[in-house]
């Protein structure tokens, strides 16, 4: 069984961590949560205690669990560590290295993942303190959240909302998954392009056949679910074919592959590590989570709009209902904008007309390395089939049509040129 241990923060959306404690739970997780002072202003230990059916824990002082060197047990047992929400004053503490409680003494302490989720009021956010501190953070290997945008209790609105438990719950998985154990006292670690070795008398393909070795790609596929009421929801076509075939290829060519799968009942590709999500939101904070890789091979039909759901079914009455839609995140260009980039960063665009045009224009408005561009007018989508046209700032290739798994072998085989010729 994995285990989080969650720090709960300050700030009116501490109580978004109750529900993240029902949903790890729910993942099968189990869940030790340490309550900051702050934190304890918005929510109970009892409720934290109630929903994680363990105890809470308040106090470097706490004179029973520090006699076993309680703060140290904590920060080691658990595989990873998540702070949420991350205050502004959080994150300072951990960008500074100040261990001045429970909290901050166990982050310091702790040689497991860490991902934090921010929030804070707008101003804070953008101001350049909390910036520095979230560069030092992000490059001492802290996996940073992006916050929401949207109204705050404050009555601003902006980015420093806390991403919602749904997403922050993906995030957690996708480390999880990906999460490496530390070598043993006495076992040298592998070296960097080398695999574990294989156990009993089986032989591995020669290193040719697996360019990608020792190399980390991040696939993302199928559509995306938006939330209309609790039983409705915004979806396209897509079927995730394409993307799993192209997982499939990466690791078959010796990657190791996170795929983020949208909701869609395809089998995982061997030795593809699978991430299933359902809303784009979800699919931001996985991918973020998943950080760093070699590459990035981004197939997933995202939704460019949410709708800002409805609690209870909306019922037919007076005429059709005015949906609200909020702008979901553009995980390609956050992508190629990051400060963590991958190497190469490749894109799909779905058109129905002047394909390689509309290709060529998203290549630059993204800040992509390539685009995979597709008619998708036909039976693409839901297809066996594909024909696309690999577009990059040099010039454009066209494919003749072909399964679509001939289509994975191929791009995967670019991939790997490309990623071993840097």
């Amino acid at each position: 069984m994995k285990r989080v241990l969650l720090i709960v923060g300050g700030g009116i959306a501490a109580y978004k961590a109750c529900t993240l404690v029902r949903l790890l739970k729910k993942s099968g997780i189990a869940v030790r949560c340490v309550l900051t002072e702050a934190g304890a202003q918005f929510v109970t230990p009892m409720t934290l205690a109630a929903l994680s059916e363990n105890p809470v824990h308040t106090s470097l002082w706490d004179l029973k669990d520090e006699t076993e060197i309680g703060h140290i047990q904590l920060s080691r047992e658990a595989d990873l560590v998540a702070v949420v929400p991350a205050s502004a004053d959080l994150l300072a503490k951990m960008a500074a290295g100040i261990a001045n409680d429970l909290a901050t003494t166990l982050l310091l302490a702790t040689d497991k993942p860490v991902l934090a989720a921010p929030a804070m009021n707008v101003r804070m956010w953008h101001h350049p303190a909390t910036q520095r501190n979230l560069k030092q953070l992000r490059a001492d290997g802290v996996t940073l959240l992006e916050p929401d945008e949207g109204p705050m209790a404050c009555g601003e609105f902006g980015p420093g909302r806390l991403p919602e438990p749904e997403a922050i719950h993906a995030a957690i998985l996708a480390m999880l998954e990906n999460a490496r154990p530390l070598p043993l006292p006495g076992t040298p670690a592998p070296l960097p392009g080398t695999a574990a070795p294989l156990s009993g008398n089986a032989t591995p393909p020669p290193a040719a056949a697996r360019p990608l070795l020792g190399s980390h790609l991040i696939v993302t596929a199928g559509p995306t679910h938006e939330p209309i009421d609790p039983v409705r929801y915004l979806a396209n076509r897509s079927s995730g074919k394409q993307g799993f075939a192209i997982a499939g290829a990466l690791a078959a060519l010796g990657a190791r592959v996170t795929l983020v799968a949208g909701p869609v009942t395809l089998a995982t590709p061997d030795g593809v590590t699978r991430v299933d999500v359902e809303t784009a939101l979800e699919m931001a904070a996985a991918v973020e989570a998943a950080l760093p890789a070699d590459g990035a091979v981004l197939v997933a039909a995202v939704a460019d709009w949410r709708v800002a759901a409805a609690a209870q079914k909306l019922k037919k009455q007076g005429g059709a209902p005015a949906l609200q839609l909020v702008e979901n995140p553009d995980i390609l260009a956050g992508l190629a904008r990051h400060e963590r980039r991958p190497r190469l960063v490749v894109g799909f665009a779905a058109e129905t007309e002047r394909v390689i045009e509309h290709a060529q224009a998203k290549l630059a408005r993204k800040g992509a390395d390539w685009i995979v561009a597709n008619d998708v007018s036909g039976t693409v989508m839901g297809g066996e089939a594909n024909a696309v046209h690999l577009v990059r700032a040099d010039g454009v290739e066209s494919w003749p049509e072909a399964p679509k798994a001939e289509v994975a072998r191929l791009l995967a085989a670019r991939i790997a040129e490309a990623l071993t010729r840097a």
